[in-house]
């Protein structure tokens, strides 16, 4: 019987010491670790990038400006397959409920993961994104609200200077003794319309001229608006003006149009904004004389990238410059090959 009971112990000592010694770790040293297999986990956590979604609502995307915006921020989605990004924009930059709607949509949308958002107006947007805790990036105009961490754009009121400074230099050139200016404004009110119509002012002052503040004409940034403002002028200004600067490219085409066969407005610098390939074009034809140039799509390319960044963690600066210069029929076709090739 003691004999039998030995073996049984014996048997069951053995089989312990096998099971201790059958899993998945190894010793070294006395210590002991396990080994174990890597959680399995979906798409792009398995390539290591998290996959993003990312509203884009812009002022509009009916002019042509607006689709350098458009083009900058699809590129972003070429360039990073796990960032998805959706545009969209009002039907005109007075579209203001048709822009509301969609920025109320899109911030009720749990699926979207952070927003870049070019306001029709600023202080609207404010209300309507406070409390967001997703991120937000302003592009092209700023909006003043805590939620927004970045805007990407350019300087309007440096730019405007930039510019202004430039016209009154070359109306100099042209023999205008007077440098007198009016600008045909966008939307009154709009922030960067009057950041602009600051920077053209301190540029043409700066020069030593006069820019007329009772003056100005508001077009709403649609040309045919600029046509009507332009023969007002005209009517108000029959020696002529030096110097007729507008919110953006569009109406200071439309103003050289509607001002060509008036010899007294032959020498007049029309100045724009923006430098779009219409712009260079109308330039190169001896009709719009110079245009600041801003770069729509880079705000495009740079807004979603700041998105993205902030999604990842990172602290944005409170302001992305685009940067802006001058073109004019020195600089005309370079910049309209540029524009171009941001299209192919």
């Amino acid at each position: 019987m003691k004999k039998y009971l030995a073996i049984v112990l014996a048997l069951a000592m053995a089989l312990s010491l096998a099971a201790c010694g059958g899993n998945n770790s190894q010793s070294s040293g006395g210590q002991t670790s396990q080994t174990t297999q890597p959680a399995q986990s979906g798409g792009s956590e398995q390539s290591g990038e998290q996959e993003y979604n990312i509203s884009v609502i812009l002022k509009t995307t009916s002019s042509e400006y607006w689709g350098y915006v458009v083009a900058g921020a699809n590129a972003y989605e070429k360039d990073h397959p796990n960032v998805h990004v959706e545009v969209k924009g009002a039907t005109s930059e007075t579209a203001y409920d048709e822009q509301q709607n969609m920025i109320e949509t899109d911030m009720n949308n749990g699926d979207i993961d952070g927003y870049v958002i070019a306001p029709l107006q600023a202080d609207m947007v404010a209300n309507m994104i406070s409390g967001q805790s997703k991120p937000i990036v302003a592009v092209d105009t700023n909006i003043d609200a805590p939620e927004v961490l970045s805007f990407v754009g350019t300087g309007n009121e440096a730019a405007g200077k930039l510019g202004g400074e430039a016209a009154a230099a070359l109306a100099k050139e042209r023999g205008w003794t007077e440098i007198k200016c009016i600008e045909i404004a966008g939307v009154q009110g709009d922030s960067t319309n009057e950041a602009r119509m600051a920077g053209y002012a301190a540029g043409i002052e700066a020069a030593g001229g006069t820019f007329l503040y009772d003056e100005v004409q508001y077009a709403n940034a649609v040309a045919d608006q600029a046509v009507t403002c332009m023969e007002a002028i005209m009517q108000n200004h029959p020696e002529g003006i030096a110097v007729i600067c507008a919110n953006n490219d569009d109406m200071a085409m439309a103003a050289a149009r509607a001002a060509a066969g008036n010899d007294a407005y032959k020498d007049t610098v029309f100045l724009g904004f923006d430098g779009i390939q219409s712009a260079c074009n109308s330039i190169l034809a001896g009709e719009e004389t110079m245009s600041v140039c801003q770069e729509g799509y880079s705000m495009g390319y740079n807004s979603v990238d700041a998105v993205v960044r902030a999604l990842q963690g990172e602290k944005l600066d409170s302001f992305i410059d685009a940067g802006a210069s001058i073109v004019d029929p020195s600089t005309a076709q370079a910049r309209l090959e540029q524009l171009q090739g941001y299209l192919a």
